[in-house]
C-alpha cells in the first residue's frame, strides 16, 4: 500500500492505493464516510490489492489530506460525484467499480446513478440508496417524522446548525472515541446510538462518557484519526449534511430514476442507521433492479468494513469475481 497526492481538475486528493490496473483487474474506488478517512479501508486496500485489483481509497473532500473548500455549496452531491469522476480520470482509467460506506454510500449510489458509463458497478455499505423525495427537501421531512414519533431530533437535523462542528472541534479525541463507540456492534445495545437526540442534549452528550475504543480500533489507528481531525476540523465533514437540501434542489433531473449497474448492499445487523434508513433498505430492489445481493452481517454494527473486515473482503471479492465472470 502507498499514500500519495493526486491533482484532479478541481481538487488535490490524498489517496491510499495498492496494485495497478490491468485489463483483467479494473479500478476499484473506496469512498469513506463520517467521521472516517481513506485509512478506514486499509484491510480492503490490502486484500483487493493482493487479489490483483488496482484499489484506491481517497480522503474525501473536507477530510484528512485532501483539500477542504469553504462553504456548504462546495459539498453538494454533484461536487462529491464530480470529485470521483475526476479521480478516475486522473488515475488513467475510463471506468471503475465504486464502493461506499456511510456517507460514502450515497456518493457511490449517485456515482452509479449519474454516471453509469464510468461507474459500472456499485457496492453500498451500511446506507441504502434513498431516492429523491418528490414532495420537498429532506431535512424538514426528517424533522416532522421525528416530532410525530416523539423521538427527539435526528442528529442530521442538529448538524444543520452552522456552529454544530464546534462541539466536535473542542476535543476531537473525545468526539471520535464517542462516535466510534456509539455506532459499534460490540457496544452494549442500551449504549448504542439511535440517531435521535432528546431536547437540550447534543450528540456527544447523548453518548456515555465512559466510551472506549472499539475492539478493532488500535491506539495507533485512532491516533491517525485524531491527528487528521485536529488539523482539519469537523466543519467540512458536517457540510456534507448541511448540503442535503441543496442536493434536493440541484437534482430534479434524477427524480424517479433507477440505478442500473450491478450492485451489492451490505449492512451490519446492529447498525444504528437501520433505525432511520430501514424503510429504504427494505425497498432497495425497487430502485436498484440489478441488486445481486443484500447481505446482513450478524452482530456487526456501523463500521462494518473495519468490524468485519474478513467478511466484507470476501463479499467484495465474490462480487468482483461475478463481474469478471459476466464479462468473460
Amino acid at each position: 500500500m502507498r499514500t500519495r497526492l493526486i491533482k484532479t481538475d478541481g481538487l488535490v486528493q490524498q489517496v491510499l492505493e495498492a496494485g495497478f490496473e490491468t485489463d483483467n483487474a479494473p479500478l476499484v474506488l473506496l469512498i469513506h464516510g463520517f467521521p472516517e478517512l481513506g485509512v478506514s479501508w486499509r484491510a480492503q486496500v490490502q486484500a483487493l490489492g493482493e487479489a490483483g485489483c488496482h484499489v484506491v481509497a481517497p480522503d474525501m473532500r473536507g477530510y484528512g489530506g485532501t483539500e477542504k473548500p469553504e462553504g456548504v455549496a462546495a459539498y453538494s452531491i454533484l461536487n462529491l460525484v464530480g470529485d470521483m469522476v475526476d479521480l478516475v480520470q486522473a488515475l488513467g482509467s475510463q471506468s471503475c467499480v465504486v464502493v461506499g460506506h456511510d456517507w460514502g454510500a450515497p456518493v457511490a449510489w449517485h456515482c452509479a446513478l449519474l454516471r453509469p458509463d464510468v461507474f459500472t458497478a456499485v457496492v453500498g455499505l451500511s446506507v441504502p440508496f434513498q431516492p429523491r423525495r418528490p414532495k420537498g427537501p429532506p431535512t424538514a421531512a426528517m424533522a416532522a417524522i421525528s416530532r410525530r414519533a416523539g423521538l427527539g431530533d435526528l442528529y442530521i437535523n442538529r448538524f444543520q446548525d452552522p456552529d454544530a462542528h464546534r462541539a466536535l472541534d473542542a476535543d476531537p479525541a473525545v468526539a471520535l472515541r464517542k462516535l466510534f463507540y456509539a455506532y459499534d456492534g460490540a457496544t452494549p445495545a442500551e449504549k448504542r446510538a439511535t440517531g435521535f437526540l432528546p431536547e437540550g442534549v447534543d450528540l456527544l452528550g447523548a453518548i456515555d462518557d465512559g466510551a472506549t475504543l472499539p475492539p478493532w480500533m488500535s491506539a495507533r489507528h485512532f491516533a491517525d484519526y485524531v491527528k487528521a481531525f485536529s488539523a482539519g476540523g469537523f466543519d467540512g465533514p458536517l457540510n456534507w449534511y448541511r448540503a442535503l437540501d441543496l442536493n434536493w434542489r440541484q437534482t430534479p433531473f434524477v427524480q424517479d430514476q433507477r440505478i442500473t449497474p450491478p450492485a451489492l448492499f451490505v449492512v451490519g445487523e446492529n447498525d444504528p442507521v437501520r433505525h432511520y434508513a430501514g424503510s429504504a433498505e427494505a425497498g432497495l430492489k425497487d430502485w436498484v433492479p440489478n441488486l445481486t445481493r443484500s447481505v446482513v452481517v450478524p452482530g456487526a454494527g456501523h463500521w462494518i468494513q473495519q468490524e468485519r473486515a474478513d467478511a466484507v473482503n470476501a463479499l467484495l471479492l465474490s462480487f468482483l469475481g461475478g463481474l469478471q465472470a459476466a464479462k468473460a
